[in-house]
């Protein structure tokens, strides 16, 4: 967690950064943003990390809701009737296109590609349409204990050599990052993995496929329970559960090896008449300093300069997905590519099922 000091010495110098804002009015006169956001133990981090504070410094109410994973259906019936339920969303990266390529849009433009905080985020992280917030990370675990006095695994054709690394195994009961694992898997380069040869990997699959004792479909805190109990000793598992695992004692250890790497997005419904105060929003939930104070929750920043000395914690930075040296050795997630998802899917349901 973040220590007083630190969090008081954070907050002190975004006080000081650059950023005006309209004069702050009482909150009760201020018409609400409503933010869809994964909620669970996210909503409580952004409620003390983002959402109060930028009430406090605007004067602008933030209230949160939950739904589905990818809301997507959720969005474009919101805006086809303008019954505006949310103003702004945080989903995935990968969600982006389903909403703005094609002859509907649902997303507004946040008109934000000038501003030098948010210009500042890497392009990949950010589009017209969304700015990257939340980086997160699908990663090789495994149970220390599992290959004590042996080599532990590091790259996903380790996970598939199951003589040579015995151990019960578990794959994502989905093709979102096994398909990709998959290909790196059977020798593919990472520069070589977009568009995906889907026939290669679903044979790559076959070769694991008998050797999988858990299929895993839940939610990441399922994940989370396999490795503490040792229910299995390597998987694929978001970075932040892995290390949730090993906060609680668990002998886990994480491989940042040929990671897929994406991030969520704060993006606005599109017609929303509370535009511009999400567009508020966005901005200050950018400020480096601002990121920095998620880091400690595995909450990898997306703007680079929250990396800068006395930000963050030196112990919680080399967990991070978009920490420098882990970022080089990672996969970005390309999105386009999972435009196809409805056919991806049913492929893979039907090899599920073969």
């Amino acid at each position: 967690m973040i220590t007083r000091r630190t969090t008081i010495k954070a907050l002190a110098v975004a006080a000081t950064a650059p950023f005006v804002w309209a004069p702050s009015r009482a909150a009760s006169r201020r018409k609400p943003i409503v933010i869809r956001d994964p909620g669970g133990i996210y909503t409580k981090i952004y409620q003390d990390i983002l959402y109060q504070p930028f009430t406090d410094k605007t004067g602008i109410p933030v209230r949160s809701v939950q739904s589905d994973a990818e809301p997507t259906a959720q969005i474009r019936t919101m805006v086809k009737s303008k019954s505006y339920l949310w103003d702004m969303v945080a989903i995935s990266h990968r969600a982006i296109p389903f909403l703005t390529i094609g002859k509907e849009v649902y997303l507004e433009k946040h008109e934000l590609e000038d501003d030098p905080i948010v210009s500042s985020i890497p392009p990949h992280f950010r589009s017209k349409y969304g700015v990257g917030t939340n980086a997160y990370a699908t990663v090789l675990a495994y149970r220390i204990d599992a290959f004590k006095g042996r080599q532990a695994p590091q790259l996903w054709k380790d996970f598939w050599d199951v003589k040579g690394f015995p151990g019960r195994r578990s794959l994502r009961k989905l093709p979102y990052d096994t398909i990709e694992i998959a290909l790196m898997a059977d020798g593919v380069p990472a520069k070589e993995i977009y568009p995906c040869n889907l026939d290669r990997a679903l044979r790559s699959l076959d070769k694991i496929k008998s050797d999988v004792s858990v299929w895993w479909v839940g939610s990441g805190p399922q994940t989370e329970h396999f490795l503490k109990t040792r229910e299995v000793d390597l998987i694929p598992v978001f970075s932040i559960w892995a290390q949730a695992a090993i906060d609680a004692g668990a002998p886990v250890a994480i491989s940042w090896e040929q990671h897929l790497y994406g991030c969520h997005n704060w993006a606005i419904l599109k017609g929303t008449p509370n535009a511009d105060a999400c567009r508020q929003f966005i901005r200050f939930a950018c400020l480096p300093e601002r990121q920095a104070l998620l880091a400690p929750y595995g909450i990898g920043p997306t703007h680079p300069d929250a990396f800068k000395p006395n930000y963050i914690d030196p112990k919680y930075v080399k967990r991070l997905p978009t920490h420098p040296d882990n970022l080089k050795k990672g996969l970005f997630i390309d999105a386009s590519y999972w435009l196809k998802q409805d056919d991806i899917i049913q492929r893979f349901n039907h090899w599920l099922l073969g």
